[in-house]
């Protein structure tokens, strides 16, 4: 198996994600997605995108990956980094910044609904589910 790419080899790629909460009967819920391919539970994320802020982007991965609409906040909760693997190409570090998002809407049906699941855990299962160190610690910081 091939060594993962150093980190300066080539450039990061930069991406967006949110972070979708509410306030259930114990507190601060966190809104999991699973990855297509690996379906590793993870936050919804992707490429920043020409005409959006990269909180409006995040907000529309939301929308995509989960289903979900709410209130995002402009300023970034962090960053973490991952590395990217895609079937046919070389593996690729990224760097996402990460917006909170107030859910307000839950959508029966979105775009990525057969290719994803959802889930509502509390902050602690969040952080038990996600791989990525710096995630983690985001979430387990994430105050509302």
């Amino acid at each position: 198996m091939a060594q993962p790419p150093a980190r300066d080899e080539q450039a990061e790629r930069r991406q967006v994600a949110a972070l979708p909460w509410r306030c259930g009967p114990d507190g601060v819920e966190i809104l999991l997605v699973t990855s297509r391919e690996t379906r590793r539970w993870v936050t919804p994320k992707g490429g920043r995108m020409s005409g959006k802020t990269d909180a409006e982007a995040a907000a529309q991965e939301a929308l995509e990956e989960a289903g979900i609409e709410g209130v995002v906040d402009d300023r970034p909760l962090g960053t973490f980094r991952y590395l990217k693997v895609l079937k046919r190409r070389a593996p690729r570090w990224c760097v996402v910044t990460v917006y909170g998002l107030e859910v307000t809407a839950e959508l029966p049906d979105w775009q990525e609904r057969d290719e994803r699941e959802r889930v509502w855990v509390s902050r602690d299962e969040a952080v038990r589910r996600v791989d990525e160190p710096d995630l983690k610690a985001l979430i387990s910081n994430f105050a509302p």
